[in-house]
């Protein structure tokens, strides 16, 4: 990903009164919501953290690495476990084949939400002023927004969305200017031949750091933004800040491009970020549950009913 920077005045985002507003309002929803579904699965932070201990185990994960086919064969396997049907789409780009992985409960005839998060690690850690040329461990910076994805396939495998939800793990985000490489270009291929037009794109990355900071990225969509931090406000997690962070290219930024909207949770302020000491013990349980509850509300409204 890049970071960048853009007005928000362009952006039109909007106010810190009109989120206080729309997070009053959420809060009765979420409370009935909440009572309507008692006796249902919740999102395990634990669970998901397992997860993305499993993925450390197979070494850095960069496109042509050992661990980039163990992950694609794994995440494969993990997601026909939990009954969700997988479908890989390959594509060639600058001499190396990519993947991303689609996973759908199954058909339905509502609207399209798409989640995502990507799975590759970036091949150096060009932050890191000791060792730049090492790849790096992905243990936030990728592992953590699969960890979630799959943590959630668990939880809505128990449930029957009404709407046509989609889990995308990208391919080939992390590796942009090195040799000539662009970033989100797993993203870029998926948003290219995407055959209709999403409800909403909701991209996970980099959501695992311990001191888990989320304000909102600059250049999500706006409406979506409230949406989805007025509903973790209502639940009191507290990541979720009403104030404006960085602008990044990410994988969100395709489907911006397209006119959908889109928006990428993901915490800037990661000290790991690109460094060889992105690893297990920079995440934490609590971090991972707090972007999975949130999802989780914010789907019990977009994506109604999910009932078990």
């Amino acid at each position: 990903m890049r970071i960048g920077t853009l007005s928000l005045a362009r952006r039109g985002y909007p106010t810190i009164k009109y989120l206080e507003a729309m997070r009053i309002w959420v809060v009765v929803l979420v409370t009935v919501a909440g009572c309507a579904r008692s006796g249902e699965s919740s999102f395990d932070g634990g669970a998901a953290l397992s997860r993305v201990e499993e993925q450390l185990a197979m070494g850095p994960r960069y496109p042509g690495s050992p661990g980039h086919a163990s992950i694609q064969s794994w995440l494969a396997t993990e997601l026909t476990d939990l009954a969700w049907e997988t479908q890989s789409d390959s594509f060639a780009y600058r001499g190396t084949t990519l993947a991303n992985i689609t996973a759908r409960r199954r058909p339905a005839p509502g609207p399209l939400i798409l989640l995502g998060a990507h799975y590759d690690t970036r091949r150096f850690a060009d932050r890191d002023p000791a060792s730049p040329a090492e790849p790096v461990p992905g243990a936030n910076d990728g592992a953590s927004g699969v960890g979630v994805l799959l943590e959630l396939a668990r939880v809505l495998g128990e449930r029957e969305p009404t709407c046509d939800l989609r889990l995308v793990f990208f391919d080939g985000e992390d590796n942009g200017e090195i040799e000539g490489w662009e970033w989100a270009v797993g993203a870029r291929h998926y948003a290219e031949f995407l055959e209709r037009e999403p409800l909403a794109v909701v991209v996970v990355d980099m959501v695992g750091d311990k001191d888990l900071d989320l304000p909102f990225e600059r250049t999500s969509s706006p409406d979506l933004v409230a949406e989805i931090w007025s509903v973790a406000q209502a639940r009191g997690l507290s990541a979720f800040r009403s104030e404006p962070g960085p602008a990044v290219l990410d994988d969100h930024t395709p489907f911006l491009a397209r006119g959908w909207r889109a928006v990428d949770i993901i915490d800037l302020s990661y000290p790991a970020w690109h460094t060889v000491d992105d690893t297990l013990d920079m995440v934490s349980a609590e971090s991972l549950d707090q972007v999975g509850e949130a999802l989780l509300a914010w789907l019990s409204q977009a994506c109604l009913p999910l009932e078990g």
